[in-house]
C-alpha cells in the first residue's frame, strides 16, 4: 500500500526522486492513469455532444498551448533564444504548464539532454534506437523519465516560482479544467441558447484539445527523426517536414533546429512557414521579449556552400 500511496502522491507532487538502478525503464501504468483518463475522456463527446462555443474553445486552447510549448518551453526555457523579464517568464511558464506536459524544468532538462546525445542510445525518445511508439509517448510515461536531471537546469532553478510550478505541475492543468467546468456551468445557466454545459466544455476544451495537443507536439520527437528531408548533415537523424511545421506552428523544421538550436527562428528560408516565430516577432515589437537570436549570416552562408 505504501508504494501505491507514493505513486498516487506523485500525481500531485513532483519530488523528482532519482530512480534506483534496478527500476526497469518501462511505463508506470499506475502513475499514467491520469494520462490514460485524459484520452478516455475524449469518448464522452458521444454523450455531451457539441456546440459552436465548445469547438471554438477547444481550437483556441489547442493553438494557444501549442504555441506556448514551442515558443516558451522550447525556444525560451530550453534554448534561451531570446530574453524577457521575470514577470513575463512566469507568465510563459504558466501558459506552458496549461499544456499538461509537466513543468518547465522537467521539459527543459529532458530537451537539453536530447540535444546532447541526439539519436544515440542514451537519447530517451529517439525512434532510431527505441522505436516509434516509445519515442512518441512511452518514454513520457516511463518511471525513469519522470525524473529530470537538475544539473541541466540550474539557470531555471534559481527562480522559486518556476520551482513551484515544477513541483506542483498538475496544478495548472487542474485549474484550467476547473475554469472550463465553471464557464460551461455559467453559460448553461445564463446563455442556454449556446447549447453548452460544464461537462461539454471540459470534454472539448480540455480532454479533446489536450489530447490532440500532446500527440501533435510529440511528433517532433518521433516523426521528424524518421520522415522528411535533411538539408544539413547534422550528427543525428533530424529532418524537416513542411507538413509537421504547419501542424506544430513551425517546430517541424527540425533539421534546421538541430543545425543551429540557438536560433529563435526555425524556418530559415522565407518560404519555411514558422508561425511561432512570427508571433514572437510581435511580442518583440510589443517590448515583451528582446534580443532574439538568429543564425549568423556567415554560418548560414557556409552551410549553403557545403550542401
Amino acid at each position: 500500500m505504501a508504494g501505491i500511496w507514493q505513486t498516487l502522491r506523485k500525481w500531485v507532487v513532483n519530488d523528482n526522486q532519482i530512480p534506483s538502478d534496478h527500476v526497469p525503464d518501462k511505463i508506470d501504468w499506475l502513475r499514467a492513469i491520469p494520462f490514460l483518463l485524459m484520452h478516455l475522456g475524449c469518448f464522452l463527446v458521444f454523450w455531451v455532444g457539441y456546440s459552436k462555443v465548445a469547438i471554438i474553445t477547444a481550437v483556441a486552447l489547442y493553438f494557444v498551448r501549442l504555441f506556448s510549448i514551442g515558443a516558451f518551453y522550447h525556444r525560451y526555457f530550453s534554448h534561451k533564444t531570446y530574453q524577457t523579464n521575470r514577470f513575463w517568464q512566469f507568465i510563459f511558464a504558466v501558459m506552458g504548464g496549461m499544456a499538461a506536459q509537466r513543468g518547465p524544468l522537467w521539459w527543459s532538462s529532458h530537451h537539453r539532454q536530447h540535444h546532447m546525445c541526439t539519436d544515440r542510445p542514451e537519447d530517451v525518445h529517439s525512434p532510431v534506437h527505441h522505436g516509434f511508439w516509445w519515442s512518441h509517448a512511452g518514454w513520457f510515461l516511463s518511471r525513469r523519465n519522470y525524473y529530470y536531471n537538475p544539473d541541466r537546469v540550474k539557470d531555471l532553478a534559481r527562480f522559486p516560482e518556476l520551482v513551484f510550478i515544477e513541483r506542483f505541475d498538475s496544478l495548472i492543468p487542474v485549474l484550467l479544467l476547473s475554469v472550463l467546468l465553471g464557464v460551461g456551468s455559467v453559460l448553461h445557466r445564463f446563455a442556454p441558447g449556446l447549447h453548452t454545459s460544464a461537462l461539454q466544455m471540459a470534454v472539448w476544451g480540455f480532454f479533446i484539445s489536450t489530447t490532440f495537443l500532446f500527440h501533435s507536439s510529440v511528433t517532433i520527437n518521433s516523426l521528424t527523426h524518421i520522415i522528411g528531408k535533411r538539408r544539413y548533415p547534422t550528427q543525428d537523424n533530424s529532418r524537416n517536414s513542411w507538413l509537421l511545421a504547419i501542424l506544430t506552428l513551425g517546430e517541424g523544421w527540425h533539421n534546421n533546429h538541430h543545425f543551429y538550436p540557438a536560433s529563435a527562428r526555425q524556418g530559415f528560408r522565407w518560404w519555411e512557414i514558422d508561425i511561432t516565430f512570427y508571433v514572437l516577432k510581435l511580442l518583440e515589437k510589443a517590448g515583451i521579449i528582446w534580443d532574439m537570436r538568429g543564425v549568423p549570416a556567415a554560418t548560414l552562408k557556409k552551410a549553403i556552400k557545403n550542401q
